[in-house]
């Protein structure tokens, strides 16, 4: 009996441990959960030589976790693009790769020990459009913003000292970053009816002259978004250090035209622009309006589209401008006469081009324009013919180690990475070195 009484205890004191035991693992189970605040991410955006590209996505993760704690596995992004200006707003959709990931703060700055964001770094090229924040529309012929929606998806636990952070699923947008765009402001002005929209950078104040760059977009980038016309391709670029730094600072004005700057008084591109007059007051403001403007170093160019009216203001306005940049200008050397030549043949120009450009040929363009101007004793005027259009960064290759080829019009690509130079006098001077030795009083 005494035998079978402490067997009976025995087995009970083993129950008892064992759903102890039981309850110690379950309670355990649930201490390496934690909860989190809501989440939420943000998208930063990079202007690249091809246009706008989505480069990071920096992740609220609701509380503090520790540096080292996320990897490149840790999530995965999904992201789908749309455009509300078309019929079926649907471009695309898919899953974006991660090549880095890293704990940081809500800069995205990488933490030393704790923080409450992920990082998450992806591919960009020139080819890659899941990753563009911009799409053009043929059939309107403009450029714009799209909408992306991401979607970042936990695939494995994030390890903190309270417990694990586990199954988040993130798609609240908080807001966007765009590198160097974000340091321009925007307005719009009204000129006999004729209303222009502009970006406008503004370098730091040192009671010194500045002088001011006047970069006119092209086809695509018209509208009424100024924002478009410095990121449809890397206008923005003027307001990067490495430029400025060449002009000790320089303001940069953007005008936008509602639609293109080509279209003239009898027809499209027929050598006059219905927004030529409004264009040439909103410069003249713009540099009364801003008393550090040095009123003889006034520079302008412009690419194509815009190039065509970089072309109608120093052929009407030669004395204005201290020199001039057409890239790729699309004015037909045939509607120049003779006597445009002669107003434009004393103002410094430097032309850019590639020889691969079918749209604006150059045998139809800039190079019958340039020799005439050599020919009627033109001393301080120059042409950069590219052989064609290709990536410099090396980080983009079309097959094997051949660089990535752009299409041939694309030439303003070497002027914004300040790649256009030559031999003058002996010195191999850079487009932006000279741009900025520039100055009417010369």
């Amino acid at each position: 009996m005494l035998q079978g009484i402490r067997k009976s205890v025995k087995v009970a004191l083993l129950c008892t441990l064992a759903v102890g035991t039981s309850l110690s693992l379950a309670s355990g189970v649930k201490a390496q959960e934690v909860k989190t605040q809501p989440t939420s991410y943000q998208t930063v955006t990079k202007i690249e030589d091809w246009g706008p590209a989505i480069t990071k996505i920096i992740v609220d993760l609701g509380r503090p976790i520790p540096a080292g704690s996320v990897a490149a596995d840790t999530f995965v992004v999904h992201v789908q693009r749309s455009d509300s200006r078309l019929t079926d707003p649907f471009l695309e959709k898919g899953y974006r790769v991660i090549k880095k990931a890293y704990v940081a703060d809500k800069n995205g700055n990488p933490a030393n020990q704790t923080g409450q964001y992920a990082v998450l770094e992806m591919p960009i090229g020139p080819g890659a459009t899941l990753g563009s924040p911009m799409n053009y529309d043929p059939a309107s012929g403009f450029n714009a913003w799209n909408k992306s929606d991401y979607t970042i998806i936990q695939q494995k636990d994030i390890v903190t000292p309270a417990g694990s952070v586990s199954g988040l699923v993130v798609n609240t947008f908080a807001g966007g970053a765009t590198e160097l765009v974000d340091d321009f402001g925007t307005g719009e002005a009204t000129y006999d009816g004729v209303k222009l929209t502009y970006a406008d950078y503004a370098p730091a104040q040192d009671n010194k002259k500045k002088p001011l760059i006047v970069w006119l977009h092209g086809a695509g980038e018209g509208g009424t978004d100024p924002t478009i016309a410095i990121s449809g391709n890397k206008a923005v670029n003027f307001a990067s250090e490495e430029i400025q730094s060449h002009f000790g600072g320089a303001y940069v004005l953007a005008p936008q035209t509602p639609t293109f700057w080509m279209d003239g008084l009898t027809g499209f591109g027929d050598g006059t622009s219905k927004y030529q007059e409004a264009l040439m007051a909103l410069i003249k403001d713009y540099a009364a309006n801003h008393k550090d403007i040095d009123p003889d170093r006034i520079l302008i160019g412009g690419d194509s589209n815009g190039g065509y009216m970089t072309m109608l203001m120093i052929r009407d306005y030669p004395e204005y401008f201290a020199a001039a940049f057409p890239t790729c200008e699309a004015l037909l050397d045939s509607l120049i006469s003779d006597n445009d030549i002669q107003r434009m043949k004393d103002l410094p120009i430097w032309f850019i081009a590639a020889k691969t450009d079918t749209v604006v040929p150059i045998d139809k363009y800039v190079v019958p324009t340039y020799n005439r101007l050599i020919r009627a004793g033109a001393s301080d005027v120059h042409l950069s013919l590219f052989e064609n259009v290709i990536d410099t960064s090396g980080l983009y290759k079309k097959s094997g180690r051949a660089p990535y080829e752009y299409d041939g019009h694309w030439s303003w690509i070497y002027v914004y990475n300040n790649e256009v130079a030559k031999e003058l006098e002996g010195q191999h001077v850079t487009l932006m070195e000279w741009l900025a030795s520039q100055s009417r009083t010369e």
